[in-house]
């Protein structure tokens, strides 16, 4: 399904290498996962988290700035120092440059805080990035005005932790904890441009995205978190029916295979019966099979 997918976004000009090529990385199993939320919401404490627990690599609009080098980040750093707003293309530009690298190829991503709306979204998907997860975090957003007031960061490992909720037994921790330069109206801001953005991400990606409270011990968040990334989505594609019944003689199996096959049209196939048709056609494998059927024992086998 993913090699399929992967021929559907890139339509490469050789399918038949392109496909040895997807085969050779065996990475089909390695994580595509999306963290959103508004702020405060602990986007970068499960996406770290996460990481972790699945040896995957942390990508967030922070490490393409200042963690990486890559050809674009000179040209968003200048945004940035003139206080201007990094265009989508931008930072879509960006995210495809990062993950085409090989470590995220191998290992797998966790997406942190991006895309952010529906224009970006859609820009990650016309690039072949599509993930197969996105968690949302969620939480009133009186909560997460008080978390913004007590969070502080760790420059040293991008680690979040809080006054009140998560503070740091070791004091070298505590002193080079720096407090985010975001007043409570400017958290009123972004809450309020993440509310008018999340209809779009939504439907975008509802078919994939699972919402998780965030306001609950982080134990409970991490636990259904990882729950949720660890399920296999079902595809949508056709597929065969396969169906075997079996039970012992008079459990009804041949009526609920002739009703399952009415149901759905599909054939029935009945061992029993095919071994009878052959004995009255007379063929090789029904002169093998009479004595049996005459004497009212079953069949060998390796005649069936």
């Amino acid at each position: 399904q993913n090699m399929l997918e992967e021929l559907l976004i890139h339509k490469p000009d050789d399918p038949i290498q392109f496909m040895i090529d997807h085969l050779k990385r065996n990475n089909d199993d390695a994580p595509r996962i999306c963290v959103l939320g508004p702020s405060a919401s602990g986007k970068t404490t499960v996406a770290m988290w996460l990481c972790k627990h699945l040896d995957a690599i942390r990508i967030s609009q922070e490490t393409l700035l200042f963690k990486e080098i890559l050809a674009l980040t000179k040209e968003a750093k200048a945004f940035q120092e003139r206080k201007q707003k990094i265009p989508n293309a931008l930072w879509a530009n960006l995210i495809q440059e990062r993950l085409s690298n090989v470590d995220c190829i191998k290992q797998g991503w966790i997406l942190e805080g991006f895309p952010e709306n529906q224009e970006q979204a859609w820009m990650l998907q016309s690039s072949g990035i599509i993930p197969r997860h996105v968690v949302v975090l969620y939480a009133p957003d009186t909560v997460l005005i008080e978390r913004n007031t007590g969070k502080r960061l760790d420059p040293v490992t991008e680690e979040v932790y809080h006054t009140t909720f998560d503070w740091p037994s070791d004091p070298l921790i505590q002193q080079r904890l720096v407090k985010p330069d975001l007043s409570e109206q400017e958290m009123s801001k972004k809450l309020l441009e993440y509310h008018r953005n999340f209809p779009g991400l939504f439907h975008i990606y509802q078919k994939v995205l699972k919402s998780i409270n965030a306001d609950q011990p982080s134990v409970d968040v991490l636990s259904q978190v990882l729950s949720y990334v660890q399920t296999r989505h079902r595809s949508a594609a056709p597929f065969t029916p396969r169906i075997l019944f079996c039970g012992p003689p008079g459990s009804g199996k041949s009526l609920q295979a002739a009703l399952i096959a009415q149901k759905y049209s599909l054939v029935n196939i009945c061992c029993g019966q095919l071994l009878k048709e052959a004995v009255a056609d007379k063929t090789k494998l029904g002169e093998l099979v009479k004595p049996y059927i005459d004497n009212g024992y079953p069949g060998r086998d390796v005649v069936v």
